[in-house]
């Protein structure tokens, strides 16, 4: 079926999306143009909104945004392209609840992915954060999935979606950065900024004890 955007719903998602980038941009979190966010608009055809590719996150302009579907494709007449990652976004709103997709790149992540890189996945306990992931167990104890950062882009959304778990927020992707999402943009930035909290925390005991066996 045909898309149908309304300019009501079109400008939300660009408010939404510009108002996060650039608090996230603040904290560093999209060095060099990298990173991307999107917002989704329609579950049933896929339809959501995305950054574009190459922009500075730190200012506004009318370019920021465009409009894809499922295949990443824009669903109107643009000069931009959309970020080169945004099959990704397509596999987190395909296999989740999510309303918003961030993924950022920093050196905590990084430095994170490269650590559990060969364990498959992060182990992530004994932290009090874990709840701001909506995650409400005692002695609760979660696997952040680390993959391969495949240069090839349809291979890496494809991996993406296999390593995908809707119970866990999130996915990193190896010496590259970290996907995180929410049901509504409050909850996904949220999730992020947990995340990003124990990835430093970590960081920093790994160092002190020269192990990444920390727990």
């Amino acid at each position: 079926m045909p898309y149908r955007l309304y300019q009501e719903e079109k400008q939300k998602a660009v408010n939404i999306l510009n108002e996060i980038k650039v608090k996230l941009y603040s904290r560093g979190w999209f060095p060099a143009t990298s990173g991307n966010l999107s917002y989704k608009l329609h579950e049933d055809p896929l339809y959501f909104a995305v950054t574009s590719s190459g922009k500075d996150k730190g200012t506004v302009t009318h370019e920021d945004v465009i409009f894809v579907d499922k295949d990443a494709k824009p669903i109107e007449p643009t000069k931009q392209k959309p970020s080169a990652e945004t099959k990704i976004h397509s596999q987190v709103y395909q296999k989740t609840d999510a309303g918003m997709v961030i993924h950022v790149h920093t050196v905590n992540n990084n430095f994170i992915s490269s650590v559990y890189f060969e364990d498959g996945f992060v182990p992530l306990k004994d932290m009090e954060m874990i709840k701001a992931l909506d995650i409400w167990k005692e002695d609760a104890f979660i696997k952040l999935p680390i993959i391969e950062n495949y240069f090839d882009l349809d291979k890496l959304a494809e991996e993406a979606g296999k390593a995908i778990n809707p119970e866990v927020p999130g996915i990193l992707i190896k010496n590259h950065g970290i996907y995180a999402w929410g049901k509504n943009p409050f909850e996904a930035k949220r999730h992020l900024e947990a995340f990003e909290f124990m990835f430093e925390y970590m960081k920093d005991m790994i160092i002190f004890k020269g192990s990444k066996n920390i727990f």
